[in-house]
């Protein structure tokens, strides 16, 4: 309703007045039509008071990872324990270890028996020979791959039936209840992560163990890693063992260029590294 008021009839004061205690209307004041909104006070507060300071919540829980190369040594311990404590079927791995030789004359080979799952032993027959016979190696190291955990993934993103999804911790996930199988994250996972699980036929992946996680247990690869080269925690408790390495340490992700912003990390990685 529009009420007509000259400048004679309302004030300053009593405009302001009567927009605190008034719902939305329009008047005409000065030749302007001027709408109010609602502006009433709240019911526990009252003019000239301080509302009481909000109770600080605590810090929201969102996991990381991160694998230190300088300290892998190929045991293939966590390959082992990923597979007992998760089932993953022969042939497949959730998490996986390759081994890094560069030569000489520049050439790199990548090696990865069985995922890993049985160290790296020097006369292992599936072992890689460099292009020139007798060529030393100039240096190696090993490099322990998963899911990456990414913050922008486009395996999320091109399910077509809402079965794969990311917890409010940040890990990503899948529903076996809801995947079809189709394979389609699969094949949009730039880091090789997932499978399609031939017993169950559904796509599979690390999940960091989040049945154990969820328990305040760390994942059984971090668990049994005996050359403590894989750290897993909460990053916003600046109080946390993950928190204080990623302070304190240059990292970095695979394929930053991808812009999936994963959540797994490492130390020492070489940009050789793929």
């Amino acid at each position: 309703m529009t009420q007509p008021l000259s400048d004679g009839d309302l004030t300053r004061r009593s405009f302001l007045e009567r927009v605190a205690t008034t719902g939305a209307q329009t008047f005409i004041f000065g030749g302007l039509f001027v709408t109010t909104a609602l502006m009433r006070l709240p019911q526990d507060a009252t003019p000239g008071t301080t509302p009481a300071k909000r109770k600080k919540r605590a810090p929201e829980v969102i996991y990381g990872f991160v694998v230190d190369t300088t300290k892998c040594i190929g045991c293939g311990s966590c390959v082992r324990a990923c597979k007992a404590e998760n089932n993953v079927p022969d042939g497949f791995c959730r998490t996986w270890v390759e081994e890094y030789t560069f030569y000489p004359n520049g050439e790199v080979v990548v090696n990865s028996p069985k995922g890993g799952e049985n160290g790296f032993p020097d006369d292992a027959p599936d072992r890689n020979q460099p292009a020139e016979i007798g060529q030393l190696p100039s240096r190696g190291f090993f490099v322990p791959k998963l899911c990456n955990h990414c913050i922008d993934t486009p395996c999320i993103q091109v399910c077509p039936v809402g079965a794969s999804y990311k917890t409010p911790e940040g890990v990503v996930l899948v529903d076996p209840q809801r995947c079809v199988g189709c394979g389609y994250c699969v094949q949009a996972c730039p880091f090789g992560s997932r499978f399609l699980n031939p017993e169950t036929n559904t796509a599979d992946k690390c999940t960091w163990c989040y049945h154990r996680i969820t328990k305040g247990l760390k994942p059984a690869c971090v668990e049994c890693c005996p050359a403590e080269a894989r750290i897993f925690g909460n990053v916003n408790d600046p109080n946390s063992e993950i928190s204080r390495i990623l302070a304190t340490n240059r990292v970095q992700v695979l394929k930053s260029y991808l812009g999936t912003n994963p959540r797994t990390r490492y130390i020492g990685l070489d940009s050789d590294v793929i």
